[in-house]
């Protein structure tokens, strides 16, 4: 067992209440951009296709950044790796919001890129963090994280759209959010326990291309990568395939959306009891299965009653996969921590990011009821590869 070097308790209150800003403010940060991007595509003057392309760019610079991130965790710590994300997305959001005052798509295209690539940094080093609060608390903790994020989002689309109704600039918005977000970084990030001192302290490389090679994190990776999948299918296409497949008004499509959302948070929010009493791999499993109930029945259901009901087992059944895999990544030497997670979330988000897309596209010549049955496929995946979460204590 990897010895665990003593923390007052003082201390580890203080870094898992900074994590947690940190989790919130990545959300805000995210969510209150995303809630307008019409806006984008107004004063930019796109079509639906050329404003996917440009929002292609956030994508490409968030799968760049987290191979990246692990290596830059490891040397520096999680203090001057969360700096360092947030400054970068601060200086995109800027470059974003000039894009949009001087009318031009390179330069918003170039602001997109900077935020993927600092939100991909920064979401490795909090989740590195977060290992190491639960490396020396002994519970878990990232599910929790995980939801404070969503309820995060919540919080930044409601920023968003109530800056739409008064009618400010989204450049105006922008550039305040940019403030903000490096602001509250520098500040919550000295309390974080992962911290320069301890970075350096671990001997050798980053060992992220051993990481590549090891065969329990990459079937952790593929764990993650079917829960994420399933997740971010559902966040793109559920409102679509209720309006499309149970011709429904748009209104119905969003609440099934707001059903699916509220309950990955509540499952994040609860689902520490579960994993103490069954353990992560029985936890996972029931999950999946539970997912794939949910998506059946909203796919299969015949009414809209039941595909709500669907909608909520599918958040329920999603919301631990991506949480507890990055935490079981975190098992073992701190020293490698940083490498794992940052393979394990190179699946997940590229799963979370480019999969929904390919369903996109698979929609248009099937249909997307029928493009959403490969879902079930991913969580076969999940399924199996549940087991790679037992940790050497004999987790179940």
């Amino acid at each position: 067992m990897t010895q665990v070097d003593e923390v007052a308790p003082t201390a580890l209150r203080r870094a898992r209440t900074a994590l947690a800003v940190a989790f919130a403010v990545k959300g805000v940060a995210f969510a209150a951009m995303i809630a307008r991007v019409p806006a984008i595509r107004e004063t930019l003057g796109l079509s639906s296709g050329e404003l996917g392309l440009l929002l292609l760019c956030f994508s490409g610079g968030a799968i760049a950044g987290l191979p990246i991130a692990g290596p830059v965790v490891h040397r520096v710590g999680a203090t001057p790796a969360v700096v360092l994300g947030g400054l970068t997305v601060g200086v995109g959001l800027g470059v974003l919001g000039t894009g949009l005052v001087v009318v031009s798509v390179p330069l918003a295209a170039v602001g997109l890129v900077m935020i993927g690539l600092g939100n991909g940094l920064w979401d490795v080093a909090i989740n590195v963090e977060g290992v190491d609060i639960e490396r020396h608390s002994g519970a878990s903790l990232l599910p929790r994280l995980h939801a404070v994020f969503s309820v995060g989002t919540m919080a930044g689309a409601g920023i968003g759209t109530a800056c739409a109704a008064a009618g400010i600039p989204l450049s105006g918005q922008l550039f305040v959010l940019a403030v903000v977000v490096s602001s509250v970084l520098v500040l919550v990030s000295r309390r974080f326990l992962t911290a320069r001192r301890r970075a350096r302290e671990a001997a050798g490389k980053s060992g992220l291309l051993a990481a590549w090679r090891e065969p329990r994190t990459l079937a952790i990776g593929l764990l993650v990568l079917g829960f994420a999948f399933t997740e971010g299918a559902a966040n793109d296409w559920i409102a679509i395939a209720f309006v499309d497949g149970y011709q429904v008004d748009e209104t119905v499509g969003a609440v099934a959306y707001a059903v699916f959302v509220t309950a990955v948070t509540i499952g994040r929010l609860t689902g520490g009891w579960a994993l103490r009493r069954f353990g992560r791999t029985t936890v996972l499993r029931a999950s999946a299965v539970v997912a794939m109930l949910g998506l059946l029945l909203v796919l299969l259901g015949g009414s809209t009653a039941v595909a709500v009901t669907g909608a909520l087992l599918w958040g329920l059944g999603a919301a631990l996969g991506f949480p507890v895999g990055i935490s079981a990544a975190g098992d073992g030497d701190p020293a490698r921590s940083a490498a794992r997670v940052s393979v394990v979330s190179s699946l997940g988000y590229t799963a979370f990011l480019a999969g929904p897309p390919v369903l996109g596209l698979l929609a248009g010549e099937v249909g997307i009821l029928n493009a959403l049955l490969l879902v079930p496929a991913a969580l076969v995946v999940a399924f199996l590869a549940a087991a790679a979460t037992r940790t050497p204590e004999g987790d179940r």
